[in-house]
């Protein structure tokens, strides 16, 4: 199931917003079933770890009134994790940008699906 796996790579991608040792862990991955399932999520996960500082400084340039490191990092993690799988395996930006949005709406607060959507939108407009 793809979502989740998106979901899992979104959480070692968090996760990584504050441990700055790049390290890999199959275990954390051992609950997706599908073999496709795992490479597709290492694939978002390896998206974000190569490109890491051009991810960060597109999120930063589409921030309005914010700097990043006021960002909250579950919404920092949610674009970068959106912005790996767009831009790095070309999944179509309406799939992402739905998908995204709902982990916000689970995991963020009230008003972070709004910033999410809106800064997402923001850099989709100017990648095409």
């Amino acid at each position: 199931m793809r979502a989740y796996a998106r979901e899992l790579a979104f959480q070692l991608i968090f996760e990584r917003l504050f441990v700055k040792d790049n390290f890999y862990d199959e275990e954390f991955f051992a609950s997706l079933k599908k073999d496709e399932d795992k490479d597709f999520a290492k694939e978002i996960l390896s998206g974000y770890t190569n490109n890491k500082d051009e991810i960060l400084n597109l999120i930063s340039s589409h921030l309005v009134g914010y700097e990043l490191d006021r960002v909250y990092k579950v919404d920092l993690a949610l674009l970068c994790t959106a912005l790996a799988e767009i831009i790095y395996i070309k999944t179509p930006y309406k799939i992402v940008a739905n998908e995204i949005v709902e982990l916000a709406k689970r995991y963020s607060t009230d008003k972070s699906s709004r910033f999410v959507n809106g800064v997402l939108s923001s850099i989709i407009k100017s990648l095409n």
